[in-house]
Parts: structure tokens; sequence; C-alpha cells
């Protein structure tokens, strides 16, 4: 049986939400387990998502391993803080057209931790 990405992607959050904070593993940030579920931060490991390991200062859709919508090609973004804070705010609003179904982070807080975490997988 197949799921659909939308009710993939509900089943990830909710696993998420209720999982421990004990469980989160390799000092990631427990705000990071929802961004694990579909992307690695291990070099060269692939998973759903493109790969994070080195996002710092890298083009936004510059992998080329992975198939990348049309309007985050077209986004011009370099991952910097700024725009990784932006983009895990709501990556739909940061860029439209995105294939990124992942609502955002809300909390300011845990985004900032968010971000302080992947701009140091170098």
């Amino acid at each position: 049986m197949t799921k659909s990405l939308p009710a993939l992607m509900a089943t990830v959050l909710w696993m998420a939400a209720t999982m421990p904070a004990a469980m989160a593993s390799g000092g990631r940030p427990v705000a990071f387990t929802a961004c694990a579920a579909c992307h690695s931060t291990e070099p060269g490991k692939k998973a759903f998502g493109p790969n994070l390991f080195g996002i710092a200062g890298r083009k936004a859709a510059s992998l080329p391993d992975y198939s990348y919508s049309p309007a985050l090609k077209a986004s011009g973004l370099v991952w910097t803080a700024q725009n990784l804070d932006k983009w895990l705010t709501s990556p739909q609003k940061a860029v439209p057209g995105t294939k990124m179904p992942f609502p955002g982070i809300s909390d300011p807080v845990k985004r900032k931790v968010v971000v302080a975490y992947l701009l140091s997988l170098q």
C-alpha cells in the first residue's frame, strides 16, 4: 500500500511531535527530527530529500543527484543563516512552487537551533 505524499508528511510530523527528546541522535536538535525523516546529514548518503551535509554557503538546488523543483532551481538562493531561516519558516512562501511539502518551523527559537545545526555540518 502506497501513501500519498501529504499523508506521509502528516505521519512524519506526528511521529516527530510525539517522539521523546531522548530519541534525538547524533547531536541533532530535537527540532530537526521532522527534517531527518527525509534528509540525510551524512556525507554521500542519499535519502528522500537532498543531502544536507555541507549546506552552508551552497547554492540551492545544486546537488547533481537530486531532482529539484524548477522554482527552487530558479530561486538563486544560497544557503546562508538568513535564507535558511526564511526557508524553514515556510518553504512554500520562501520559494513559491517548491515541491517540499514541509510546513515550516513556526517557533523562532527552534528554527534558530536547526539553522545553527545545519550550518555546522561541514
